[in-house]
This record gives C-alpha cells, sequence and structure tokens, in this order.
C-alpha cells in the first residue's frame, strides 16, 4: 500500500507539472495579443510598454520565463495578477471556496439522486417504473449544462421568480447552479448503478442470502449495492474533476465568484499569470482527488491489491 501511495504521488506531481507545462505553452501560442499593451492603454508610448514587458518579464526568452514560473510555482508563488495588481495565489485561493462548494454540493446531490434512480431501477427492472425512468435518465444526461441552466434561470427566476439568478450571500443562490451540475451527474450515477446492480443481483451469492431467508431490503443494500460501490466509487471521484471544469461556464451564467468566473476574466484581460494560476490550483485538486478515489479503492474491497 505505501509502495502504491508513493508511486501514485509521484505519477500525480509528474502529471501537474507536464499540465503546468503546457498551459504555459500554450498561452504564449495560442492566445493573441500582448498584455503589456492592454494594461498600458493603446495610446502609452513604446517606451512605457517596453518598461511594463519588462516589470513582467515578457521580454525575457520564452524557456527563460517558463524556468521562472516553475521554480517560483514550487515556492507557492504564482506570480502577480496583471488585472488585479496582487498575488495570483492570494485571488484563487479567495474564490476557490466557492468552487469547492459548489462542485462538492453537486456531487453530494446528484451521487444520492442517482444511486437511489439506479437502486429502484435496477429492483423494478421490466417494468413501466424501469422503462421510464430510463428514458428520463438518458434524456437528462444529453442536455447540456449551460443550456439546463438557462431554462432553469428563464423558469424559475424569470417566470416563477422564486429564486435568484446570480449572487451567493444565501443558500437559495446555490439551488439552481448545483442543479444544473447535478442533473448530469446524477444520470451517469443512475446508469452506472443500475448496470451493475441488474448484474450483481443475479450473481449466485444473491441467491444464497434470498435462500438463507433474508430480507430484500437486506439483500439488496448489505450484499448488492456494497458490491456495486466499486465502479460508482471511481466515477464520483472522476466527476469532481468534469464539475470543476463545468463549474467555470456554471458560475458565469449565475455569477458565482468562483475560480470560473476569476479565469474568464483573466482570459478576456490577457491575465497570464492569473490564467496559469486557475489552471494549476484546478489541476492538483483533480489529480489529488483521484489520488484519494484510489486509495479509497482498496478499502471499499479488500480482494484489491496493488504490486
Amino acid at each position: 500500500m505505501g509502495k502504491y501511495i508513493l508511486r501514485r504521488t509521484l505519477v500525480a506531481l509528474i502529471l501537474v507539472l507536464v499540465i503546468s507545462v503546457l498551459v504555459f505553452v500554450m498561452l504564449r501560442v495560442a492566445l493573441p495579443g500582448d498584455p503589456a499593451i492592454l494594461l498600458a492603454g493603446d495610446r502609452a508610448s513604446p517606451e512605457l510598454i517596453a518598461q511594463i514587458r519588462k516589470n513582467l518579464g515578457l521580454d525575457r526568452p520564452v524557456t527563460e520565463q517558463l524556468v521562472i514560473y516553475l521554480t517560483n510555482a514550487i515556492r507557492g508563488d504564482l506570480g502577480r495578477s496583471i488585472q488585479f495588481g496582487q498575488p495570483v495565489f492570494g485571488v484563487v485561493i479567495k474564490a476557490f471556496p466557492f468552487t469547492i462548494t459548489l462542485t462538492f454540493l453537486s456531487v453530494t446531490v446528484g451521487t444520492l439522486i442517482g444511486l437511489g434512480v439506479g437502486i429502484l431501477t435496477a429492483v423494478k427492472r421490466g417494468t413501466w417504473i424501469d422503462n421510464v425512468s430510463i428514458v428520463v435518465v438518458v434524456f437528462f444526461y444529453s442536455i447540456p449544462s449551460f443550456w439546463l441552466g438557462l431554462v432553469l434561470i428563464l423558469i424559475f427566476a424569470v417566470g416563477l421568480r422564486i429564486l435568484p439568478v446570480q449572487g451567493s450571500s444565501t443558500w437559495q443562490h446555490f439551488v439552481l447552479p448545483v442543479t444544473t451540475l447535478a442533473v448530469g451527474q446524477s444520470a451517469l450515477i443512475a446508469r452506472l448503478t443500475r448496470t451493475n446492480m441488474v448484474e450483481t443481483l443475479g450473481a449466485a451469492f444473491i441467491q444464497t442470502a434470498r435462500s438463507k431467508g433474508l430480507s430484500e431490503r437486506n439483500v439488496v443494500f448489505r450484499h448488492a449495492l456494497k458490491n456495486t460501490l466499486i465502479p460508482i466509487v471511481t466515477i464520483v471521484g472522476l466527476s469532481i474533476g468534469g464539475l470543476l471544469g463545468g463549474a467555470v461556464i456554471t458560475e458565469n451564467i449565475f455569477g458565482l465568484p468562483g475560480v470560473g468566473r476569476v479565469a474568464i476574466d483573466a482570459i478576456a484581460a490577457r491575465d497570464y499569470p492569473m490564467i496559469q494560476g486557475t489552471v494549476l490550483l484546478v489541476a492538483i485538486t483533480f489529480v489529488f482527488v483521484n489520488l484519494i478515489t484510489d486509495i479509497i479503492y482498496v478499502y471499499v474491497d479488500p480482494r484489491i491489491r496493488y504490486d
């Protein structure tokens, strides 16, 4: 176990390093414009623009900029935001709790609903409940989150006027964005749970449990569900990364001051340090969650061992 965790941690660190390099290179290749000109203004003198470029380190070779960026990042220094004039780490950390809250609530709500629907459809396999649920699950799984968010705003904020659209001061502000992200999550978990539950309920050990006179509730929840959790744990871990990415759009739609909104504003302002900082933090979170998921794997099923 110890060797496996160490090996996975090293792989995670290498992955974060590769992501950092790719983001650094892609920003300078794909993002048009000069941040020094944007910061100085179109009417600024060439001398002022050159001074700003020097202060930002943009006059140095790209390879030297990359080395400086990676060296400072290891120390926890992600540079200063061109847009805000503040340390990137401080700005991102201030916005990160909103993104984590949104992601955590979405994963929790989506997983609980998905498990409930998946178990119900597996137990009621072949009935009208199963058939209707399959259609509903496929429908909601196919809906893009940004489109669903706009529809929810149109219905509950504009039409019924019972929920706010933008802000984060009360729990009502999280209802629509959490619903937007949780719908797709619940549909995915429901499909996976039903498929694995149907297979597990037909296994020999389930028939043995029933022959011993155990109640159907105990058979389903204590035996079948426990053996179904392994792939679900994996999907939940991977979904966190997907929801972190989906939060970028959702936060902008609902006006939440999270990392996604900071990243979009940074892209519009060509704020290289801020873009790198947001992407790096999200990447580290995603890699860390996947590492925890792999470790939980062993405890969920003691039969799994890693050499």
